[in-house]
């Protein structure tokens, strides 16, 4: 005979062990409102041997007859009858976490988690402060880096990835403007080293390895062979303060590029943008607040 007492608390903690359990105890009240088999299969919507397993399979597990089976039906015994009081609390205590977790759920606060390429910073940050400033209860974990993070895992909410489209199945994909990138120059770096019509002759800022697959460094290995290079960094701060400081000419979004010279820029380094979020967060409240404040659309409260 089991000896633990059966309260709320004991069912809360024995159930967490296997949903099985919880099965079998939700079960068991309803076999206790109904004082059928019948009667709670039909409540539950199950079949009526799936209701006996479920009450054998429990009573196996606790140590004790919580019926007493007769031809009208089940009845409860003394531990049956703690047991309904207590799973009567514990179902109440479920139903009011259920509750809790709905309305946070519904709610537009905690973490969110937006990842962007760098470079994207200044286009997409005035959006993300309309978005705080109208949801002052989010806290916004705001990361770029060219390396794809995984939205299954939960990495992020939001990625802003540029490219081919996303195609992983668990994905919603949203078109999201093209990147700018041209070729810039600064005054300083022009008038001490010419002009760039032969770009061969000229130095280069560049990413590292992590910027290899973007459309301009793919351009780059196809028609310079051996680029002079004054600076390689995969700090997009690093190259943007490099070309203004005159040490070579590098690629840089347009809003990056107040002060500079243009240089050139090709349409095959025009690269389009998307919107990225799982799809079992899309239809959060506060996913679907940030994509309308990143795609220009009106803020609710």
């Amino acid at each position: 005979m089991n000896k633990t007492p059966i309260n709320a608390h004991y069912l809360f903690t024995f159930a967490q062990d296997d949903m099985e359990d919880w099965d079998g105890i939700r079960t068991a009240l309803a076999v206790a409102r109904a004082g059928t088999v019948s009667g709670a299969a039909a409540a539950l919507g199950v079949h009526h041997a799936t209701v006996i397993r479920h009450i054998d399979a429990l009573e196996d597990r606790l140590g004790a007859r919580l019926f007493q089976r007769h031809p009208r039906g089940y009845t409860l015994t003394d531990a049956g009858r703690l047991l309904e009081q207590s799973a009567t609390a514990a179902d109440a205590r479920f139903a009011q976490l259920a509750a809790q977790i709905a309305g946070a759920a519904q709610r537009i606060e905690g973490a969110l988690t937006v990842t962007a390429l760098p470079g994207l910073t200044q286009r997409i940050m005035p959006a993300l402060s309309a978005l705080l400033a109208a949801h002052p209860a989010l806290r916004l974990n705001y990361t770029t880096d060219a390396r794809l993070f995984r939205l299954e895992t939960g990495e992020a909410h939001v990625a802003i990835r540029a490219g081919a489209r996303p195609s992983a199945p668990d994905y919603v994909v949203q078109p999201f403007g093209q990147t700018q990138v041209r070729l810039y120059a600064s005054p300083q770096y022009l008038a001490r080293h010419g002009p760039a019509d032969d770009l061969a002759g000229h130095l280069f800022v560049l990413p590292g390895e992590e910027g290899s697959g973007a459309p301009f460094m793919r351009w780059i290995e196809a028609n310079l062979i051996q680029p002079e290079t004054a600076l390689i960094s995969n700090d997009s701060s690093a190259l943007l303060q490099a070309i203004r400081q005159g040490l070579g000419i590098g690629f840089l979004e347009i809003d990056q590029a107040e002060g500079l010279i243009e240089i050139t820029s090709r349409e095959e380094w025009i690269s389009p943008l998307w919107l990225v979020t799982h799809v079992d967060l899309h239809r959060t409240p506060k996913v679907q607040a940030a994509l309308a404040a990143l795609k220009g659309e009106p803020l609710t409260d």
